[in-house]
C-alpha cells in the first residue's frame, strides 16, 4: 500500500502518508472541507445571478457568459445534493448496524 500510494504524483503539496497516519478525531477536517464547498457553491450562485443582472441592465455582458455562469452553479448545487444525499445514506447505513 505505501509503495503504490508514494508512486502518485502530490495534489497541491499535500502529504498522503500523513493523512492516512493522522485522522481528525473529532471530524473537524471534515466539516470544514463541507463548509468549504458549500460556500465555494454560494459564490457560484452569487456570481451567476451578478452576470445575469448585468446582462439585463445592458453593462456589456453577453448572454453566453452568463448562462455559463448559471450552468456552472446550477451543476455545483447538483454535486453539493449529491454529496448531502450519499451522508445521508451512510449515517442511515450506519445507524442499521447492530451493537
Amino acid at each position: 500500500m505505501n509503495n503504490a500510494i508514494s508512486g502518485l504524483p502530490r495534489v497541491s503539496g499535500v502529504n498522503p502518508q500523513a493523512e492516512i497516519s493522522k485522522p481528525a478525531a473529532d471530524g473537524s477536517k471534515f466539516f470544514d472541507t463541507l463548509q468549504d464547498m458549500m460556500g465555494q457553491v454560494q459564490n457560484l450562485e452569487a456570481d451567476g445571478q451578478k452576470k445575469v443582472a448585468d446582462m439585463l441592465q445592458g453593462n456589456g455582458e453577453d448572454i453566453h457568459k452568463a448562462m455559463i455562469a448559471v450552468e456552472k452553479a446550477d451543476l455545483a448545487f447538483q454535486l453539493m445534493l449529491q454529496v448531502r444525499n450519499k451522508i445521508i445514506e451512510a449515517y442511515q447505513e450506519i445507524s442499521r448496524m447492530p451493537f
